[in-house]
């Protein structure tokens, strides 16, 4: 459920409601997690009396399967007691569970494709605080990577030709923090030329690509949860993904949705050990969980 908006009202008949409390929401039932406006836990301002209905608007609706209220401060003429109605709207939610031994291939149509203007959107939840969690790259040297670092998110981008002088003109770019908390985070990654806009969980950061190129050159796939052929320029070794990726989209394709359709363009690769000296992928193909 997207959560939009709570109302709160005094218990019927009664001298008892809540005049302060906060709200907590939870995926799972057991770990729960605090509304925050502007990086503070919100205290919301509840009833003076048993009739009047109290609604707040949320600023940042959440998404959620359980959601529970925590009163600060009750009636003091009697106790703590209240009516809750929570508003929203139906959420539609495509998942996809990684095990850190996988990957999700999108494959183009044609051998590579050449963008000015990318927008890729994803929510995650990770069990682990390294792995990789979008790669694709090109024959000429460049790439695009979003991977967690120690629970932090980090952005590679490199758009310049890997001739010796474009060394060292990617760039790199670090948000969030504890992003391995087992709770869902929302990416958004917007480029239009070397102009980039990176927002995790609200926080934007703007950059702008060094070099001479206003195009991003990927041949062949991107891959969601892994790198699963080594070898190319750019590509280092990195730990897969251990987690799950909702209504992961990519310009406009919505990924993990045509992989439950069975699209021909979504593969399913095995990836090997991290142990290895190189990063290979097996023949076999393993079904990630949808």
């Amino acid at each position: 459920l997207k959560v939009t908006s709570i109302a709160t009202q005094g218990r019927w008949g009664s001298s008892d409601w809540v005049t302060r409390y906060q709200l907590q929401y939870s995926d799972s039932g057991r770990t729960w997690r605090p509304y925050r406006q502007e990086d503070v836990i919100w205290t919301f301002t509840g009833n003076s009396d048993t009739d009047t209905v109290v609604q707040h608007k949320l600023p940042h609706s959440i998404r959620t399967r359980y959601m529970r209220l925590l009163s600060l401060e009750g009636s003091p003429k009697g106790g703590m007691g209240l009516r809750l109605e929570a508003y929203g709207c139906t959420y539609k939610s495509d998942v996809a569970d990684f095990d850190g031994r996988s990957a999700l291939l999108y494959r183009f149509n044609q051998k590579s494709t050449s963008t000015v203007k990318d927008v890729i959107s994803l929510r995650f939840q990770s069990h682990q605080a390294e792995g990789v969690l979008v790669h694709g790259e090109g024959q000429r040297g460049d790439f695009l990577t979003l991977e967690l670092q120690r629970g932090r998110l980090i952005l590679h981008l490199n758009l310049d030709d890997a001739k010796p002088q474009s060394a060292g003109r990617s760039s790199s770019v670090m948000l969030g923090s504890l992003l391995d908390d087992h709770h869902w985070h929302s990416v958004q990654i917007e480029r239009f030329n070397k102009h980039v806009n990176f927002t995790v969980d609200g926080h934007t950061q703007h950059f702008r690509s060094p070099g001479q190129e206003d195009t991003l050159e990927i041949d062949y796939e991107l891959s969601f949860g892994g790198i699963p052929l080594p070898g190319k320029p750019g590509t280092f070794l990195h730990e897969n993904f251990h987690g799950c990726i909702e209504n992961l989209n990519y310009n406009g394709v919505s990924v993990i949705d045509m992989a439950k359709r069975r699209k021909p363009q979504i593969y399913t690769v095995a990836i090997k050990s991290h142990s290895l000296s190189r990063l290979g992928t097996t023949k076999a193909l393993k079904k990630i969980a949808l």
